[in-house]
Parts: structure tokens; C-alpha cells; sequence
């Protein structure tokens, strides 16, 4: 049999296994396994498709080609590649029905082009043709075109294992995902379909579309005059709903706090425009807080050697140069005058150097 060498050590160990230990009826992942195998399958066949011809004679290429499509060590090969030495589960599927796939490829393949129908449903049945489900391949709620009516999946689809409950998609409910759920509308609907839409954002509970199709107004929003859902504006209500030094900031249904620039002492909105009043260190000027020097209107805000530097709302007194007898900045181009042991050599401080006299 074809691969037997390969696979003796695999087959050895499953002689050994408890029984139950290799199938656990786990149809899904079976399934699953099988539509790899065929898939890998199905590659192989594309990889090995005039494989090894090219040029040269083409009459004697297509009867060697004829040839080698049929052949058995076209099988053996893509056999070969279908499994990961660390897949189990393929391993062992393709050890027990590799009988299946000789007998497909040498006498059924003619008759049964689809190797995934023919193997994985009709013959080792762990699968079911979509829309089917469960050992007996039953059809799924709503029928095999459209399991659960295409509203919803059908557990099971495809395989031998589930029960044919519809899990619904979002929006339906129900046995048979017919239903609209809360937040949703029904805009069309007969006994095989149903077309569920979202309610206005503005509704809980509605009869269509719109704000004004509400059963009732969801949080933040409340009925104008003519019974529409309209948002609230918390922004506006009384007393203040955000703290000192924040402002409202009205959103559909909701509202948020947002930090005042640090320009300003309490704000109606971002930005030094929209300050009540000034913070420490900035003054209004044409409606806009903006910084103040206090370097240059307070020259004797720092002590003798220090210089002013300024910052956004305040100042920082730094340490004049070594060099310097008082500055205005830093370094040695900014003294006011020279220390002791310096003097001003183009605009900068630097050492007097002394000369000893010869004897």
C-alpha cells in the first residue's frame, strides 16, 4: 500500500492508544480535518500538473504527461504532502482511508470529479453538504439555501455534529431568526424572510426609522412638541454639570467635561478665547488670555548674578555665568559687566592672562 513505509512508526502508535482516544466523535473538528486533507489535496494536484515537462518534443511530452496525470507516483507524491509531520489528526485520517483516496483517483475520479463530496461526505461521513447537519445530514431551520433563513448560522452547518439551532445574526431573534430584536425594527417580513433594521439612535423601542418613530426617548434625548426624540442639552442645565476650570461639551444623548485651557480661570469652551477670567501669569488682551513677562516688567524681579527667564504663565531666576558680574542671559556674551580675573573681549568675558618677567 502506498506510504505504508512511511507512516509504519504513526500505526504503531495507535495500535497501542485506549480505545476512544483517537475518534472522540468530534464531528466538527473530523469535518475540519477532512476539508484540509481535501484542500492540501486539491493543491497538490496544481503543484503536479505537468510537472517535470517542458519543451522539447511536445508530442512526446503529451504521451508521457498523459501518462504521469494518472500515474501512481503522481498519487503518491501529493499523499506525501498533504499532512505536517505534527498534525495528528491528518496523519491518522489519511493513514486509515489513504484505501479511499487510491480508489477515488484510479476508479472513481472520472465519475466523482468532487473529491471533497465523494470523500469527506459520502464516504467516511464526518461532513454534510452545506446547509445540512448532524449524523443524518438533516436540513438546517430555514432550508439549505438559507440556513436559518439567512438571518442567523445553523449549529452544525456543513458537518455531521450540532443540533440545527439557529444562533442569530445581529438585530433577529427567534427559533428561526424571523424575529427582531430590541433596537430593531421590522421594515419587511413573510414567512421565509425578514428584513430587521436598527431603530433612530435616539429610541428605545421603535416602529421605524426615525426619531419620531420612538416608542419611547432613550437617556438624553426627550419628545419635542411633535412627539420626535430630541437630544438634551445637559450643557445648559442648572446648576453647573462640570467642575471648576471645565466645560460642557453637549454631545447626541450625552455631554462630556473637558479641562479649561491653562490660560484661563474657568472657560466657557477650549481655547484662551474662551476663558471667564485669567489664570495666574496671563492678562486679556482683545478677548484672549495671553502670557505675561514678568521679565521685562519687573527688571528687579531676581536677585544681583541672576538673570530673568521667562516661561507660559510664569518666570525662573537662573545663576548668571562664572564669568559675569551681573547679565541679562546666559553664558559669557550676556554679562553686564566682567567678574574679577576676566575681561570684555568683544562682547564676551574671558581670562586676563598674566605674564611672569625674566630674571
Amino acid at each position: 500500500m502506498i506510504r505504508s513505509n512511511s507512516i509504519f512508526l504513526l500505526s504503531s502508535i495507535i495500535l497501542f492508544l485506549p480505545l476512544g482516544s483517537v475518534y472522540t466523535k468530534d464531528f466538527n473538528a473530523l469535518c475540519s480535518t477532512c476539508r484540509q486533507l481535501v484542500d492540501k489535496f486539491d493543491k497538490g494536484l496544481e503543484k503536479t500538473a505537468k510537472q517535470n515537462f517542458g519543451g522539447g518534443n511536445t508530442e512526446w511530452e503529451e504521451r508521457k504527461l498523459s501518462k504521469y496525470e494518472l500515474s501512481e507516483i503522481r498519487l503518491t507524491e501529493i499523499l506525501e504532502g498533504l499532512c505536517d509531520s505534527s498534525s495528528f489528526e491528518c496523519n491518522h485520517m489519511l493513514e486509515e482511508n489513504e484505501e479511499h483516496f487510491e480508489t477515488w483517483w484510479f476508479k472513481r475520479k472520472t465519475k466523482h470529479p468532487d473529491l471533497f463530496k465523494w470523500f469527506c461526505i459520502e464516504t467516511i461521513k464526518v461532513c454534510c453538504p452545506k446547509g445540512l447537519f448532524g449524523l443524518d445530514c438533516n436540513t438546517c431551520i430555514g432550508g439549505a439555501d438559507k440556513p436559518c433563513h439567512g438571518n442567523g448560522k445553523c449549529d452544525g452547518d456543513g458537518t455531521r455534529s450540532g443540533n440545527g439551532k439557529c444562533s442569530c445574526d445581529k438585530g433577529y431573534e427567534g427559533e428561526f431568526c424571523l424575529d427582531c430584536s430590541d433596537g430593531y425594527f421590522s421594515a419587511l417580513r413573510n414567512d421565509t424572510f425578514s428584513l430587521c433594521k436598527e431603530c433612530h439612535e435616539s429610541c428605545d423601542g421603535c416602529t421605524g426609522g426615525t426619531n419620531q418613530d420612538c416608542k419611547e426617548c432613550r437617556n438624553g434625548w426627550e419628545k419635542d412638541p411633535e412627539g420626535a426624540c430630541i437630544d438634551i442639552n445637559e450643557c445648559t442645565k442648572d446648576p453647573a454639570t462640570c467642575k471648576d476650570n471645565q466645560y460642557c461639551l453637549n454631545t447626541d444623548g450625552s455631554f462630556s467635561c473637558k479641562e479649561c485651557d491653562i490660560r484661563c480661570s474657568g472657560c466657557k469652551g477650549p481655547g484662551a478665547s474662551y476663558c471667564l477670567t485669567c489664570a495666574d501669569g496671563f492678562k486679556d488682551e482683545e478677548s484672549t488670555c495671553t502670557d505675561i513677562n514678568e521679565c521685562t516688567e519687573d527688571p528687579a524681579l531676581c536677585k544681583d548674578n541672576q538673570y530673568c527667564l521667562n516661561t507660559d504663565g510664569s518666570f525662573y531666576c537662573k545663576e548668571c555665568d562664572t564669568r559675569c558680574s551681573g547679565c541679562k542671559g546666559p553664558g559669557a556674551s550676556n554679562c553686564l559687566t566682567c567678574a574679577d580675573g576676566y575681561k570684555d573681549e568683544e562682547g564676551t568675558c574671558t581670562g586676563i592672562t598674566f605674564h611672569r618677567g625674566i630674571a
